[in-house]
């Protein structure tokens, strides 16, 4: 892949675009931000680790919009975060509009790109996003499930003393308090962790996974998580740029999947060449199928405040 821009250079774009320069998954990264001097400072910044971490990928940063232009994948950051106590629902409006004026950037200067959505809430602003475009919704995808499935992981590894790689976890839904954690589908080397664990420690896991980015937020108090959120953008992006065909989780328009039309919602993905190659269903028992209907009704809702 030749050129990937991202929009936003806080701390989730910075981090991303150093994830991404490391692994040479592009020759170009553009960082943009409407912060005059900001994203060609992180810019710089990432490129003067190129000798020691030996990657050749050409990281800069720019204000204007243009500078997008022929670009394959752009990655949207853009957004006011969280503070301490807010939902991310709190910050719907101001990032709806902000989201637009990047969309009209893209269609603009990057119109044959894949747009992967980050900024919150992000089902919210996938939808607006793929609205907005009026592309194929193949092209237009959000990133949470793959955040949210990572601190699942990482809370089972913490529990159980098991090593991190063995774990594989599955979050479905909204992001955020609404999310589905798949528990028949959240295993330790194939086993379901209901082998290991008792029903209380894997609600303790579940409540902690639902809050996760409210923790880090609690912790830090001047800055919302962008580690994770990063490396979760990137593995995606990987995935599309290598075409690795993996299955991740990830916010996609539905079209009849899971029995919902025209939302937004997290759900298993084959990503690859083109953005979402395949959407992946589930048989859901029927707790699940509850919350998943829970969680798309807390999404319309949100979508209902912006939709034209």
């Amino acid at each position: 892949m030749q050129k990937i821009s991202i929009v936003g250079a806080g701390r989730v774009g910075e981090s991303t675009a150093h994830f991404l320069a490391k692994i040479d998954v592009c020759r170009e990264i553009m960082l943009l931000d409407v912060r005059e001097g900001v994203a060609r400072g992180a810019a710089l910044d990432i490129h003067e680790s190129a000798p020691l971490f030996q990657f050749d990928t050409r990281v800069d940063g720019d204000t204007r919009s243009e500078a997008m232009a022929d670009s394959e994948i752009v990655v949207i950051t853009a957004g006011i975060p969280r503070k301490p106590g807010m939902s991310r629902s709190d910050v719907l409006d101001t990032n709806v509009a902000i989201m637009d004026t990047i969309v009209a950037d893209v269609l603009r200067y990057a119109p044959d790109a894949i747009i992967v959505v980050v900024s919150n809430p992000v089902d919210v602003l996938t939808y607006r996003a793929w609205r907005r475009t009026g592309w194929p919704r193949e092209r237009v995808l959000g990133q949470a499930g793959v955040l949210d499935s990572s601190r699942m992981a990482s809370f089972v590894a913490m529990e159980t003393g098991f090593s991190v790689k063995d774990i594989d976890a599955m979050v479905l839904g909204g992001h955020g308090d609404s999310m589905v954690p798949m528990i028949r589908y959240t295993t330790v080397s194939g086993i379901p962790i209901s082998h290991f664990l008792e029903a209380s420690s894997i609600e303790r896991i579940i409540e902690r996974t639902r809050h996760g980015g409210a923790e880090i937020l609690a912790l830090k108090q001047t800055s919302s998580a962008y580690g994770a959120p990063a490396a979760a953008i990137a593995a995606m992006v990987d995935a599309i740029a290598r075409n690795r065909k993996r299955v991740l989780p990830t916010v996609a328009i539905l079209d009849g999947e899971y029995g919902e039309q025209d939302i937004a919602m997290g759900v298993p993905c084959v990503l690859g060449t083109g953005g979402i190659r395949q959407i992946i269903e589930l048989d859901l028992n029927e707790e699940e199928a509850a919350m998943f209907q829970r969680s798309a009704d807390g999404v319309r809702d949100d979508i209902s405040k912006v939709k034209d």
